[in-house]
């Protein structure tokens, strides 16, 4: 049975015409509406723009985050986190490791920052792969 984005996707008919495979990590249907605001098919500026910029600002926020989880700053971390998570949803990245459970106990909370954060920069590595190899290949006509 095929899931609600499935439906969604063959109902609007254009969901993965030319995309290449996504991956589970990003949504296409998102994905595509960025796509969809490019002037050019072939050299896609405004979407290479904003996935690049989004890029940078994700390793600028994972150096803060490693400087906030030394100087144990659960303010900033929790701030920081909600930024990326913003951000990866604008761009439609899927994957949401953090719960926004209140942890009493600062140690363990820090420990389990600590644990999500090392998954969310291999999963992060992974998308930039898979769009960084999107943006390198023009758009088929």
């Amino acid at each position: 049975m095929p899931s609600r984005h499935e439906e969604e996707r063959s109902e609007e008919g254009s969901v993965g015409d030319g995309l290449p495979d996504l991956g589970d990590s990003i949504d296409a249907l998102t994905f595509e509406q960025i796509l969809e605001m490019d002037d050019d098919e072939d050299e896609r500026e405004f979407s290479k723009s904003i996935v690049f910029g989004f890029f940078e600002q994700a390793e600028e926020t994972f150096v803060k985050m490693d400087t906030a989880l030394e100087d144990r700053d659960l303010a900033e971390l929790s701030s920081l986190g909600h930024f990326l998570k913003g951000s990866s949803a604008t761009l439609g990245l899927t994957k949401d490791e953090a719960g926004t459970t209140d942890e009493p106990d600062e140690d363990l909370c820090l420990s389990r920052i600590k644990a999500i954060l090392v998954v969310v920069k291999e999963e992060y590595a992974e998308v930039e792969k898979v769009l960084k190899k999107f943006y390198a290949t023009p758009a088929a006509s």
